[in-house]
């Protein structure tokens, strides 16, 4: 748990914003709202951002259907699917709320939580993030892996992130003003919530299995996902690339300097082949991955130098309360 040095309690029942990005969530984005719903009510004036990411369902028809039904939502359909990263950011930017909840529209995450979060803002802490105590319907592979990722990042990243960690929290609106400063195209959003800083909280909870639906993030995505994150804020592969090669040259250096010397003690033997081609496909190898790594931080930086917006917006359908902010 990170605390901060003083911090001022809150009071007041102020906007609250909840943004949910959703992809191909037509089975489930329903349920989610009725639970949402009664769980907001309690605690003042709200709105919800549900952001299309280009579903290929019926998720937008839904979300439209919803928003008829009840005038607190805002739908925000972007013109295809940008990815989860990005669409959470399209929420947030269009988030009116005094307080900003992120949360995922499979209710793994449940909205119940919610209100421990709301509390612990209003206690004056800034981002109040809901840390699992219980990963229920995942695989040992994705617990175990997710844990080393967690363990390098805070190794190498120079980052604190909280273990267990997704991107379901409450931030204040200072801090989502400080996060939408930073607008870089390669996106990691739990290292952008984690580099803001501010004074904050850890609420444990127990994650749930998905509600309906499947998962959009195979191991792929998840490793994709690790690159981004690795590559946005640490140059450690570089420095590691260095060092290899480092290491590959005194290698060569002893190489070299036994060869000269069994052939002025024994003579010149005719080389192996085996051996040859090992050395060769070796020191390619390390060639290779070393141009790899380099390749992924100038692919990184050719994107953010053509300076693309993030997403475009297909349409947005804002919420009467959020409207209602806008106005005053």
């Amino acid at each position: 748990m990170d605390v901060g040095a003083a911090v001022t309690p809150r009071h007041s029942a102020p906007l609250l914003s909840v943004v949910v990005p959703a992809y191909n969530e037509v089975e489930g984005i329903a349920e989610f709202h009725a639970r949402l719903a009664p769980v907001m009510d309690p605690l003042g004036v709200w709105e919800v951002v549900y952001v299309n990411d280009g579903s290929r369902d019926a998720t937008l028809s839904v979300l439209i259907g919803m928003r008829d039904a009840d005038s607190r939502i805002a739908v925000v359909n972007l013109s295809r699917n940008f990815g989860k990263e990005i669409a959470t950011t399209a929420g947030l930017d269009h988030a009116r709320g005094d307080a900003v909840i992120v949360i995922d529209a499979d209710l793994q995450d449940p909205p119940e939580v919610i209100p421990e979060l709301v509390a612990a803002w209003r206690g004056g802490f800034d981002m109040v993030y809901a840390q699992r105590r219980q990963r229920d319907g995942e695989t040992w592979v994705k617990k175990t892996t997710a844990s080393m990722f967690y363990r390098l990042m805070q190794g190498i990243g120079g980052l604190q992130l909280p273990r267990n960690t997704g991107d379901f929290r409450l931030m204040s609106r200072r801090v989502v003003v400080a996060l939408l400063q930073l607008r870089e195209q390669h996106r990691f959003m739990k290292g952008l919530f984690a580099w803001v800083g501010f004074p904050s909280q850890a609420v444990l909870y127990d994650r749930a299995p998905r509600h309906a639906g499947t998962t959009k993030w195979n191991y792929w995505k998840l490793w994709n996902l690790a690159l981004e994150g690795i590559t946005s804020f640490t140059v450690m592969p570089l420095k590691l690339a260095t060092y290899m090669g480092v290491l590959v040259a005194a290698f060569a250096v002893v190489f070299g300097g036994q060869v000269i010397l069994r052939t002025l003690l024994f003579g010149n033997p005719v080389p192996g082949y085996p051996s040859l081609m090992a050395v060769v496909l070796f020191l390619g190898g390390i060639q290779l991955m070393t141009l790899g790594v380099i390749g992924e931080y100038l692919g990184r930086v050719f994107n953010e130098t053509k300076r693309r917006p993030l997403y475009l917006i297909e349409r947005m359908l804002p919420s009467d309360t959020g409207a209602a902010v806008d106005r005053g």
